[in-house]
């Protein structure tokens, strides 16, 4: 697996990056086959070190934690016990699909925009119908099954999931609804 372990204004040292790899070895082998990288970020939040750890695996679906304390070691570990947690509950979900996938996930390039949000009801009226678009950036959208597509999206504990649909190659939306279920946006049915 590759590491690629850094620090925002912070110094990360040879003993921590030994504890981080360490430590992420035991979880991945534990619970992650073939895992392909892990992205971990350090920072600092007032008194606060701040952990977020990203862990991309072969199958293509990605799983994010985060976690803050007052020292560096315990950041990391708090985040690490939220990575096992999503892990575990991957693994079990795997093992209740009773699919086995043969071939990793294809990814498709996309565009992703942020757009400026408007000042309120007092906002002056706009010149044009035009948004702003403040941020222009590449992602990459999975080709999934709709139940893999779910799991991805609580594994990263997002809100909303554009995927292409892996049975007749649509492009698909999971999302979390108000009342906690999930809603599933497929265009492909109603043709």
């Amino acid at each position: 697996m590759r590491y690629q372990i850094s620090g925002k204004q912070i110094d990360v040292g040879n003993a921590l990056q030994t504890h981080v790899k360490s430590e992420l070895d035991i979880v991945m082998e534990k619970y992650a086959q073939r895992p392909t990288e892990a992205i971990v970020v350090f920072s600092r939040n007032a008194h606060q070190y701040v952990c977020e750890a990203t862990v991309h695996l072969s199958t293509g679906l990605t799983a994010q934690a985060k976690a803050s304390a007052n020292e560096i070691y315990a950041a990391f570990d708090g985040c690490r016990d939220k990575m096992e947690k999503q892990l575990r509950r991957y693994k079990r979900r795997l093992k209740d699909h009773h699919r086995v996938r043969s071939q990793p996930v294809e990814f498709g390039g996309a565009s992703s925009y942020i757009v400026a949000a408007s000042e309120g009801e007092d906002a002056a009226e706009p010149e044009s119908l035009q948004p702003i678009i403040i941020a222009e950036m590449q992602t990459r959208i999975p080709a999934l099954s709709a139940g893999e597509a779910v799991m991805q999206m609580e594994l990263a504990e997002t809100p909303v999931l554009v995927f292409r649909n892996e049975r007749h190659g649509g492009v698909n939306v999971v999302y979390r609804r108000d009342d906690g279920n999930i809603g599933w946006i497929d265009p492909q049915e109603n043709r």
